[in-house]
């Protein structure tokens, strides 16, 4: 293993051991998408955006919002229009800890990633991805042949 191992290996570990519990993941159709820039002063910027999802095959919603503070660029979102097929990776909130910003009804994630599966756009890429966005896609199809 070369040194280059190593560090993935360990920082990989780390963020597993300090998040693992809280990492979570939803997949479902889009209800709502809210988008919120600011700038201030044209050189700091922030983005905001929160995104109700209904995972599939449940009556329940789940409420996903996503920030980013940026000096000098904007932040870039993917675009996610209501009724997109979606794959939202994140964190669920800690639970002893108390954020009125957070504090969410109901089930929240903090997004880390977001695959839009309807037009297969990342916001986060990821190694082979196209691949398996392709073979998620498939499996989904299989799924629902059986209506």
């Amino acid at each position: 293993m070369g040194i280059r191992d190593r560090l993935t290996e360990s920082y990989t570990k780390n963020y597993l051991k300090k998040y693992g519990d809280r990492l979570t993941q939803a997949q479902g159709k889009v209800l709502s998408v809210k988008i919120e820039e600011k700038s201030v002063l044209w050189i700091f910027h922030k983005i905001m955006v929160t995104i109700i999802v209904k995972p599939e095959r449940s009556r329940n919603v789940v409420k996903c919002y996503y920030r980013k503070n940026k000096w000098f660029k904007k932040p870039k979102f993917i675009g996610i229009s209501q009724g997109n097929s979606l794959i939202i990776q994140g964190l669920k909130p800690e639970k002893n800890k108390s954020n009125k910003k957070t504090a969410l009804t109901g089930d929240s994630v903090e997004i880390m990633n977001v695959i839009n599966m309807t037009t297969k756009q990342q916001l986060v890429q990821t190694e082979g991805s196209d691949d398996n966005i392709k073979k998620l896609k498939d499996a989904q199809k299989v799924k629902f042949k059986g209506r």
